[in-house]
């Protein structure tokens, strides 16, 4: 073509190299404006090490499995490892919800490629849950950086044991980035898990809320063989720097990324080890409102007879107000359980925060509804005793209710297995 001109590879090369060396530079600057402000929020792993110029992984082919709450300051984990020039970010894997975490629960996740970067995404919740031989074999170590909400039923704690076994199996090391636990280090409660209800949603025999960060509880699983094979699995944890075990999430001033689409908010995230409850009931868990998991209802429900019931109880930091809400559509909620249909029920106001106990609140809305059910859906309210089994990590939740036990005798059932817990992760607490 007329004025056109031939670029040579040596050329192309150069203008290449240069280009990641702005980018870089900036990506520097960035940074140095980052970490040189004065602030008294949080740091998490991931900035830790990236001030630390990334020194674990210079000179390393990364495999990382992450999603969209990956973040360092206003960038995306993966833009800033790809900005590196020492090292060698060469496979994305991704858990339940997806690389950009848009994805509804339970739907499944197919590999690909990342657009922005090009680099293969491995799947982790689709054919396989685990990573393959084939998918490490290129590696030379396998970041985890995905944030957690604190619940044993949340899946992406699931994901990360089995990465470990996955990492142990190819001899190649574990890194985990540590954040923090948005319900904080300190609240402990639910039933510990029994060998009959492991599944993807229950992988350990921990309790329902852990109060562990993730890197601590990947240190609980290698350290007390949760799962088999991590006798020799290197396992490297970067801690965070500022985060305190009394920490809720506000406390650390860090910007709130919905983890997964039905958890907007703090206090969904807060309320969702209770409410979770109702995914195995004949009503909905929110699913498809906007307040999901801050809100439970039945086709049958007397709203104002359970809220007044709810707060007789008095219980610590929440009220319930009577609701009537309607599922519809919505992202991450394409098709919400009794779609378009009126449900009443109760909404939860957490009024304070740090006295709010979610589980022990959940236990006593199960009691609640189920006792108010007519006697036409008494025996069908618990729709899924097996998934309910699951949840809690136990029949003897679903066995407590049809017997007649009071919320607080169900409360009791796992106070002696939450003190032997106690005990047991304390060699693996880092703050």
């Amino acid at each position: 073509m007329p004025g056109s001109r031939s670029i040579s590879s040596s050329q192309a090369s150069s203008w290449w190299i240069v280009g990641k060396q702005l980018v870089v530079a900036l990506v520097v600057l960035q940074a140095g404006c980052f970490t040189a402000a004065p602030s008294k929020r949080v740091r998490t792993g991931a900035e830790v090490l990236a001030a630390r110029h990334f020194d674990l992984l210079r000179g390393k082919r990364v495999g990382l499995i992450t999603n969209h709450t990956a973040r360092i300051d206003t960038m995306h984990l993966i833009d800033r490892l790809m900005a590196e020039p020492e090292v060698h970010l060469v496979a994305l894997f991704a858990p339940e919800h997806g690389l950009r975490g848009t994805a509804a629960a339970g739907e499944e996740i197919r590999d690909g490629r990342d657009v922005r970067t090009g680099l293969p995404v491995y799947s982790l919740y689709g054919a396989t849950r685990k990573p393959t031989p084939e998918m490490l074999a290129d590696l030379d170590v396998l970041v985890f950086d995905i944030q957690d909400v604190g619940a044993r039923c949340y899946t992406y704690i699931s994901t990360m044991g089995l990465a470990m076994q996955a990492a142990a199996e190819a001899g190649i090391p574990f890194v985990v980035l540590d954040r923090p636990n948005p319900l904080g280090g300190e609240l402990i409660s639910g039933f510990v898990l029994e060998p009959a209800q492991t599944s993807f949603v229950g992988l350990y025999p921990i309790p329902l809320v852990y109060g562990l960060t993730i890197g601590e509880l990947a240190q609980l699983i290698r350290g007390e063989q949760l799962l088999p094979g991590l006798e020799h699995l290197e396992l490297i944890v970067v801690p965070m720097e500022g985060w305190q075990r009394a920490m809720q999430w506000p406390d650390t001033q860090l910007p709130w990324r919905s983890p997964s689409p039905n958890l907007p908010s703090f206090e969904a995230a807060l309320a969702y080890p209770g409410t979770v409850f109702f995914e195995a009931v004949d009503g909905s868990e929110g699913r498809g409102t906007d307040a999901p998991f801050l809100q439970v209802g039945t086709r049958w429900a007397n709203a104002r007879a359970l809220a007044d019931t709810l707060n007789a109880h008095q219980l610590p930091g929440v009220r319930f107000e009577p609701v009537s809400f309607v599922p519809q559509p919505r992202p991450g909620a394409p098709h919400p359980r009794y779609e378009g249909e009126r449900l009443q029920g109760v909404r939860l106001r957490i009024t304070d925060r740090r006295q709010f106990r979610p589980v022990v609140t959940g236990i006593y809305l199960l009691h609640a509804f189920y006792h108010q059910a007519p006697p036409a859906y008494r025996e069908t309210f618990i729709q899924r005793p097996a998934w309910l089994a699951r949840l809690a990590g136990t029949e003897r939740l679903y066995a407590l209710l049809k017997a007649g036990a009071s919320p607080e005798a169900i409360v009791a059932a796992w106070e002696a297995d939450l003190r032997a817990f106690q005990q047991q992760r304390q060699p693996y607490l880092l703050y």
